[in-house]
């Protein structure tokens, strides 16, 4: 499988420098939390409590030794945690104080350089946590000396200090500061000039000196819009931010100010249903909210970023260990639209709650390459990037409902058909006959989660046999020549 994966993704490759939005769109990104990572010694039993909000010992040559096992696993770049210099136990990265100094406790700048340069020499991609909003300082807001700052040292570099009363009120989202009396994050005045200009200036210098390819834009509600545009254009590099907010109405618009998000409402429909507290009606009103038109709806549903996992929500597992709600889940992240992110963990069934519970020590898991999920995942990139490789129209075709009921949804994305139900386990053996998947005519159709075959009927369609809730990925056989999937070279 590695084999014929890596071939695939040396396909993919358009050089590592100035990485444009079409570049990243055939990509599949694994989320690094560069602190729980992997440790410089390679410990995998170094003890890690993540209630304990403190570092654990990640480090940048940590990842660069275990980069094979993210490379094996399909993927096509990381996103890691911020590198910039932290207060003291900001082992997340968001609480920064010199933009211009790296975060030590994860290595030196010839660290960051090097995990760099490992990357594009096996054509994957970095992707770096940005955070344009906030300081970070260790009291309340009346004890800021913003002398300490390296870089914006002075009051007028920030806004006047108010709290956020009303999460609704977005003029308080973006002029008032998060935190609170342990960490008070002073929020930058991004529509002052002097402060943009500097603010440009750096992003340039930090995509040039440590050969980024993308950005990862942190609290991005909490900045003025306007901002962004300018940015990312001195950045030169695909931005992808977090906005925050399951309301389509409110996410998806700002794709008109970068060229991704990351797909929030998504990712709660997704909660949603495969947690079976909705049926796939949800799925259906998520996927048309990003249509709903040229103000409200998605620039371009391609390029945002669809997950089930993060370092700050409750990881899926944590509310149910029924592993074909996992599977279905992980199958519409991976098959539908956009650029699917694995949150380190995911691949060993890892069940942590809320935030901090889901930041554990992914080497307590000994990097697992045998675990269940870990290979389901590499499987389905492997279908993904063998498709992205060899069929031009695949990256930016937008996936499409062609048949529901409460319990199952069938949905095309080009060649690909995939089949998702969130029955669960108990899910029943039977026979099911998609509808309006347009096959041709007496072709071979293969569900290459199980290799079983299938020939397409008069109508294009074919029977598909469901078992124990588990999902099914439709590829015609014609597809599949020379991907090594289902033993097709």
């Amino acid at each position: 499988m590695w084999f014929a994966a890596s071939v695939i993704v040396a396909a993919l490759g358009r050089g590592c420098l100035a990485a444009s939005a079409a570049d990243w769109r055939s990509r599949s990104i694994y989320q690094v939390f560069t602190d729980r990572f992997a440790r410089t010694d390679g410990s995998t039993s170094y003890p890690c409590n993540p209630a304990t909000n403190i570092y654990c010992g990640g480090t940048w040559k940590g990842i660069e030794s275990k980069l094979d096992y993210i490379k094996n696993m399909g993927f096509t770049a990381i996103w890691i945690s911020p590198v910039t210099a932290q207060v003291d136990e900001a082992y997340h990265g968001y609480y920064q104080t010199d933009l211009y100094s790296v975060n030590s406790q994860f290595g030196s700048v010839d660290d960051l350089k090097s995990l760099a340069s490992a990357l594009h020499s096996r054509n994957m991609y970095l992707m770096v946590d940005v955070v344009p909003n906030h300081m970070g300082w260790p009291g309340c807001h009346d004890t800021v000396d913003y002398s300490h700052f390296k870089l914006f040292n002075k009051a007028s570099d920030y806004h006047s200090f108010c709290s956020i009363e009303n999460m609704q009120n977005q003029t308080e989202l973006e002029k008032c500061w998060l935190g609170n009396c342990n960490i008070t994050m002073p929020d930058l005045n991004t529509e002052s000039q002097e402060v943009v200009s500097k603010m440009n200036t750096w992003i340039k210098s930090l995509v040039s000196n440590y050969s980024i390819d993308g950005l990862r834009i942190d609290s991005v509600k909490n900045v003025n819009k306007d901002f962004f545009p300018g940015w990312c254009g001195s950045a030169g590099v695909f931005c992808m931010g977090e906005v925050s907010e399951g309301e389509a109405t409110y996410t998806y618009p700002y794709q008109k100010y970068m060229d991704s998000v990351l797909d929030y409402p998504m990712y709660y429909a997704l909660d949603r249903v495969f947690q079976q507290k909705t049926n796939m009606s949800d799925l259906v009103v998520a996927l048309a909210a990003c249509r709903k038109n040229a103000q409200q709806g998605c620039k371009d549903a391609t390029l945002l970023g669809t997950f089930l996992e993060n370092h700050d929500k409750a990881r899926f597992p944590s509310a149910t260990q029924d592993m074909s709600l996992v599977l279905n889940a992980i199958a519409f992240t991976l098959m539908s639209d956009g650029i699917p992110i694995v949150y380190q963990g995911q691949e060993q069934h890892f069940a942590g709650g809320d935030d901090p519970g889901c930041r554990e020590a992914l080497w307590s898991s000994g990097y697992n390459q045998q675990a269940p999920l870990y290979k389901q995942i590499a499987y389905l990139n492997q279908i993904r990037n063998h498709i992205s490789a060899n069929h031009a129209s695949y990256a930016t075709y937008w996936t499409t409902v062609q048949a529901y009921d409460a319990d199952v949804i069938q949905l095309r994305k080009d060649v690909i058909r995939t089949v998702l139900t969130n029955q669960g386990e108990k899910g029943g053996a039977y026979t099911l006959t998609t509808q309006d998947m347009g096959f041709t005519k007496g072709e071979t159709v293969l569900n290459v989660l199980t290799c079983d075959k299938y020939t397409a009927s008069d109508k294009g369609e074919v029977d598909v046999k469901m078992s124990g809730g588990k999902p099914s990925v439709l590829v015609p056989e014609s597809a599949l020549k020379g991907s090594g999937i289902c033993s097709y070279q």
